[in-house]
């Protein structure tokens, strides 16, 4: 990024910041939260312990789909947010990548208000009940809490009190719409329904855009639908959210495939000014070891989306799925303790996580790897797979591995994996779901040829705008990141929208002057 762009960044950056601290100072000087402050000392609030979340029996839940955590009561909220101190600069928020107002709704939450709470919310996240069940607050917005960087205590559980406050409101059937402005007639698309795409849509329909949302597939949802099971976050959730963003405005069409069903020049000349491409990384990374071609050889992508989305348990659907007794799941992600805990629902005997490092250095949340471990999964750290075997009809039935060690830290920061020489040893399997990253799928770049992108096939943008190369391109979430959390790519989403709406500000100046002119 050239110089003079860093200063007008930094700048930009600063005049946001005093603009948020006053409205923070604002909010928290409101009489309420005054009283509320007042009624119990911070000595008090901080020697209270931290909620535990209700859940399902681990032996029950491992043979059923449903939500594996069953959410607080209005009491456990009210006593959970008890525990927040309303700080005069609360840090919890710079650790939020959508900037909800945290103090405010878990205060509104402590004083009964509940709805109140809903709606603060709302104003800065499209999908509270989705990120209030998967975000992974406990290294966001939890992990700048008071009590984790001064107290050293267990934060504030803002993601449970995020999750009660949006079910509330859904299970009363009162349900309150953001403000939307006045339609301008203008016409703007967002490329994909996951995470990015509708975060971008809300925010750009709210602006008073004519928003279509055109989604690939026959559900809207994106990896919200394909890609987290319903034991993790159930359907009936996403399509509430989705709902709501259809009341304010937002269309949606199915089955569309941008590139193929309608190219951009097309969509341009229906009128729509800008697009946001929030189209995912749905490509599969394979280790390109012997054998990965052989039948019972998924990818994590193939097998999560078959089962969630396409009913493929059922052994009456159109295409089921294998099952496997045996099943071996490659990495340490989040989607790799879904694919390993959907392969022990549907029946596996051994359900197993193999990882190259250690448990310390797996990315997955720690509350999805102790409900793993709840549920009997098996980790195997430190070994990685070198090849497939298989018997004489195809089908994998023994993989190779090879035992790891740790060496010095790589570019991530975690150590590195170091191969124990001689370690090699077989374990039979009768399926193996691959899960070790993804990438964008090239269709988008191939269709645009002065599309910048990275050598990993990523979009290149500008960090403020979210604006590609091409100058009404705007892009965010897995496209742009190759693989993130929901509400990073939800961020992005935010973010994309604020630079879309500028830039057709921008735009309609310029036009206004040009015929005004008649230049």
């Amino acid at each position: 990024m050239p110089i003079k762009m860093k200063k007008q960044l930094h700048i930009r950056n600063i005049k946001h910041r005093k603009k948020m601290d006053e409205y923070l100072k604002t909010e928290r000087s409101q009489h309420w939260r005054e009283e509320l402050r007042k009624s119990a000392k911070n000595a008090q609030r901080v020697k209270t312990e931290r909620v535990i979340m209700p859940e399902q029996d681990p032996i029950a839940r491992a043979t059923n789909n449903k939500e594996v955590n069953l959410g607080l009561d209005s009491e456990q909220a009210k006593a959970e947010a008890f525990r927040c101190i309303d700080c005069p600069d609360p840090t919890c928020i710079n650790g939020c990548p959508v900037n909800v107002n945290i103090p405010k709704f878990i205060k509104q939450i402590e004083a009964g208000l509940f709805f109140d709470a809903a709606k603060t919310l709302k104003d800065t996240n499209t999908l509270p009940a989705v990120c209030g069940r998967v975000c992974p607050q406990e290294v966001q917005c939890e992990l700048t809490c008071y009590y984790t960087q001064k107290l050293k205590k267990p934060a504030v559980a803002i993601g449970y009190l995020e999750r009660f406050a949006a079910d509330y409101e859904r299970l009363s059937g009162k349900v309150s719409m953001p403000k939307v402005a006045k339609s301008n007639g203008i016409k703007v698309a967002v490329v994909g329904s996951g995470p990015a795409g509708l975060a971008a849509a809300g925010d750009l329909v709210k602006y008073g855009y004519e928003v279509t949302i055109f989604e690939a597939l026959h559900e809207i949802g994106g990896v919200l639908k394909y890609g987290i099971p319903e034991f993790r976050l159930p359907n009936i959730i996403v399509d509430f959210e989705i709902e709501n963003l259809r009341r304010m405005g937002v269309k949606i069409e199915t089955n569309f495939l941008v590139g193929k069903t309608c190219n951009f020049d097309a969509l341009r000349a229906e009128g729509y000014k800008a697009f946001f491409i929030g189209s995912g990384a749905g490509l599969p990374n394979f280790m390109n070891i012997p054998g990965e071609n052989y039948i019972g050889v998924f990818s994590a992508n193939e097998y999560l989306t078959r089962v969630n989305l396409m009913d493929a348990a059922n052994a009456d659907c159109d295409t089921p799925v294998m099952l496997g007794k045996n099943v071996a799941v490659i990495g340490g992600g989040n989607t790799a303790m879904d694919s390993v805990r959907t392969a022990k629902r549907l029946g596996a005997q051994r359900a197993m996580i193999v990882y190259r490092r250690s448990m310390d250095e797996m990315p997955a949340r720690i509350e999805e790897i102790h409900h793993a471990q709840a549920e009997g999964i098996e980790f195997m750290c430190l070994h990685n797979p070198v090849e497939y075997h298989a018997n004489e009809n195809g089908r994998v039935n023994k993989m190779i591995v090879q035992k790891m060690e740790l060496g010095e830290p790589d570019d991530s920061g975690r150590r590195r994996p170091v191969v124990i020489k001689g370690s090699e040893f077989p374990i039979d399997v009768d399926m193996v779901v691959v899960s070790i990253g993804v990438s964008p799928n090239p269709l988008i770049a191939q269709l645009l040829p002065t599309l910048q992108t990275t050598r990993w096939g990523t979009l290149i943008v500008d960090e403020t705008t979210m604006q590609t190369s091409i100058p009404d391109l705007f892009a965010g979430g897995d496209i742009v990141r190759g693989g993130a959390t929901v509400i990073l790519a939800m961020g992005d989403g935010r973010r994309a929208a604020k630079g879309i709406n500028e830039y057709l500000q921008k735009l309609s100046v310029h036009l206004q002057i040009k015929r005004i002119y008649n230049c």
